[in-house]
């Protein structure tokens, strides 16, 4: 086993890598907002726009690769999915002046950027997950969550270094910036290109996508993750603000505070995960971060000052942590055959989630006036994602 892993050890750091492409894919386009406003007098709501769009058709990647991926293949899919990205991301420095010049939109530009670097998004979601899975590891529990972990790396990376870079070069550089960033997807499609690839199929064969479907199981799992997905980003998309408003924390200390110590505590999370798996069930691991998500929530809308406030909301995202590269680690030792679509199906809900947590927040504090209000309403999904994995516990022992 060990001289089969070692032949796998550049598929895994070339998967590493695609989740920090993705980390640049989701992070990269919103610290140079303000500038698309300012160069192109471009609008909030447009680029609001470019938000919706990117997830969006992150979402139909994901709803289409459970049909037809297997047909592309692994290796296809994957470095297809980081010549988009690279594309996307190089394109931000000249799509949107050349459209600008041609057409007189250089909105347009950024839309077709966003369109391809997304695509190359859920691609990289969907594919890299089962890759890793698929390859010989002794601990697939603890290979996955370490993997995940390098989303959060690449989250921190992409501000603290695009930060660094800006106060080193200028903020007028920033086209340069998008190119610098696009080497990375660049570079990996060719990694990509000579690694070995196992799939999932060769191992347990494939379920077909009506027998998935009644699987009683899949929809547990399914919940998991779309509880998963809500409870990272109801937290992480709200943490600055909650710490600026609700917790009057000032701006600079909000930011670092928010998405810098969620992603760092979740990033740590999944390291931990990964060294103890052996001495820990992951069921014990879920539930317990379940448990632990909501006391987070509950401090950070309870504590008396901003100290513990903020405290909660780092236990959440430490919490968080596992829940999403745990759901997959699950679902793939319980139905075996369920293969690249159930990983597409999955991401799908847990992209579902990712929307539907922040968007929970923001209309119950609008209601209320309030965010601690909103963020109370979050609470429900890491206590359905307790309950979920009580289920699926039920059900494995009825199995067996």
């Amino acid at each position: 086993m060990k001289n089969r892993t070692r032949e796998y050890r550049h598929t895994i750091w070339a998967s590493y890598l695609g989740y920090v492409t993705q980390a640049v894919v989701n992070n990269l386009s919103p610290l140079l907002f303000l500038t698309f406003r300012s160069e192109y007098g471009i609008g909030l709501e447009k680029i609001t726009l470019l938000i919706t769009l990117n997830f969006g058709i992150q979402l139909l990647v994901d709803l289409l690769s459970a049909l037809r991926i297997d047909r592309i293949g692994y290796r296809t899919g994957v470095v297809a999915a980081h010549i988009c990205a690279a594309l996307g991301l190089a394109g931000l420095s000249v799509l949107p002046e050349l459209c600008g010049r041609l057409f007189g939109s250089p909105y347009a530009g950024l839309v077709i950027c966003v369109i391809l670097y997304a695509l190359g998004g859920g691609l990289i979601e969907v594919l890299i997950s089962p890759i890793v899975e698929a390859c010989p590891t002794e601990s697939k529990d603890a290979a996955m969550s370490l993997l995940h972990s390098f989303y959060c790396w690449g989250q921190m990376a992409v501000v603290l270094l695009s930060t660094l870079f800006f106060a080193a070069a200028g903020m007028a550089r920033w086209r340069l910036l998008c190119v610098l960033w696009a080497l990375l997807p660049a570079c990996n499609a060719v990694y990509f290109m000579r690694v070995p690839i196992r799939t999932l199929e060769e191992e347990h064969g494939t379920m077909p996508l009506t027998g998935l479907f009644r699987q009683k199981m899949f929809w547990v799992f399914f919940v998991l993750m779309l509880c998963a997905g809500a409870s990272e980003l109801s937290m992480s998309q709200w943490a600055s603000a909650f710490a600026e408003s609700g917790l009057n924390v000032r701006k600079a200390a909000g930011d670092l505070a928010g998405p810098c110590m969620f992603a760092a505590l979740m990033g740590t999370a999944r390291v931990m995960h990964a060294k103890l798996s052996e001495r820990i069930p992951l069921k014990r691991f879920m539930i317990g971060c379940g448990v632990l998500c909501i006391a987070g929530y509950l401090l950070a809308v309870y504590a008396p000052t901003p100290l513990p406030g903020l405290a909660g909301c780092g236990i959440c995202g430490f919490s968080a942590g596992i829940m999403w590269p745990g759901t997959f680690s699950l679902a793939a030792r319980t139905l075996p055959g369920g293969g690249t679509a159930m990983f597409a199906l999955l991401a799908l809900a847990g992209d579902v989630g990712c929307s539907v947590g922040p968007t929970v927040v923001g209309m119950a504090s609008a209601e209320s006036g309030d965010l601690k209000s909103g963020l109370m309403m979050a609470v429900i999904f890491p206590i359905l994602l307790c309950i979920g994995m009580l289920l699926w516990s039920r059900l494995r022992a009825g199995e067996e």
